[in-house]
C-alpha cells in the first residue's frame, strides 16, 4: 500500500476582487490534484493505523504541504498529527482507533454516515442505500478488500477523491464540459451525504478520546470540510463561465 504524491510548488489559485474569481487554468489543474489527495490522505488516516507506513510515505507532510494551498486553515491541525504520531506506538494509536471507530463494544464515534443521517441511527440505513447508488451511478463498487460499509468515512472520503481525479483528467484535456460531469456530482455527495454528518461526526471524536493524534484528525477534517463548500460553489460558478464562453 502507499500513495504516489508529486511535490509542487503552487501560488495561490484565487484572488478575490469585488467578489469575483480569477482563475488559471494550469493553477486550478495543480489546485485540484492537490484537493483531491487531501481527501485521499485524510481517508488513509481512518484506517487502522500503519505508523510505519505512515512514516515512510510521509503522508501527514503531504497532506500539510496541500492544506496549504487549498485550505490553510487546517494545515495546523495536520502538523499537530504529525508531532502526534511521532509521540505515540502504533499499539497506542491502534487501541484509541478501536475505541473510536470498531468496537467490539459500543463505539464512540461511529465511522457511519447513516448513523447520524437516518432517523433510525442504525448503520446500513437510508442513506446508505442512496449512496451505493450514487458509486453505482459513476461505475463503481465497493472492493471485496474493503470490509467496512459503503458510508464508511474512508469510502466517502476515497469517492471524492476519485471524482475529483476524473475532473482532472478532464482539465488536463481543456474539457471543462467534461470537467464540469465530474464536480457537479463532487457538490451533491458533498452537501448530500459527507457535510452533513462530518461535524457531528468528529465531535464525537473530540469527546470520545484524548489521543492527541484523533483529536487533531478530527479538528482537520472537519477544517476542511466546512472550507470545500463555498470553495466547490465558486469553481463551479467559475468553469461554467469558461463553457459559455467557449
Amino acid at each position: 500500500m502507499g500513495w504516489d504524491y508529486p511535490i509542487v510548488a503552487v501560488s495561490s489559485l484565487f484572488h478575490y476582487l469585488k467578489g469575483e474569481m480569477n482563475l488559471d487554468i494550469d493553477e486550478l489543474i495543480l489546485n485540484e490534484q492537490m484537493r483531491g489527495d487531501c481527501y485521499r490522505f485524510l481517508a488513509a488516516c481512518f484506517y487502522v493505523p500503519q505508523k510505519g507506513l505512515l512514516v515512510q510515505e510521509n503522508l501527514l507532510g503531504n497532506l500539510t504541504i496541500s492544506l496549504k494551498k487549498v485550505c490553510p486553515g487546517a494545515a495546523p491541525f495536520s502538523r499537530k498529527m504529525e508531532h502526534a504520531l511521532s509521540v505515540y506506538s502504533n499499539e497506542d494509536l491502534s487501541v484509541e482507533h478501536a475505541k473510536l471507530f470498531v468496537g467490539p463494544y459500543e463505539l464512540k464515534a461511529p465511522p457511519y454516515g447513516s448513523v447520524y443521517l437516518d432517523r433510525e441511527k442504525r448503520v446500513m440505513g437510508d442513506s446508505t442505500m442512496e449512496v451505493i447508488r450514487t458509486y453505482q451511478k459513476h461505475g463503481l463498487s465497493i472492493v471485496d478488500e474493503f470490509k467496512e460499509l459503503p458510508d464508511h468515512i474512508c469510502a466517502e472520503l476515497e469517492f471524492m477523491y476519485y471524482l475529483i481525479h476524473k475532473e482532472v483528467e478532464a482539465l488536463r484535456n481543456t474539457d471543462t464540459k467534461r470537467a464540469l460531469k465530474w464536480i457537479e456530482p463532487q457538490e451533491a455527495f458533498f452537501n448530500t451525504f459527507l457535510s452533513p454528518w462530518v461535524p457531528a461526526f468528529c465531535a464525537r471524536i473530540q469527546e470520545g478520546t484524548d489521543n492527541e493524534f484523533y483529536r487533531a484528525l478530527a479538528e482537520c477534517v472537519l477544517t476542511f470540510v466546512e472550507h470545500s463548500q463555498e470553495y466547490l460553489k465558486a469553481v463551479i460558478s467559475s468553469l461554467r463561465e469558461k463553457t459559455i464562453a467557449v
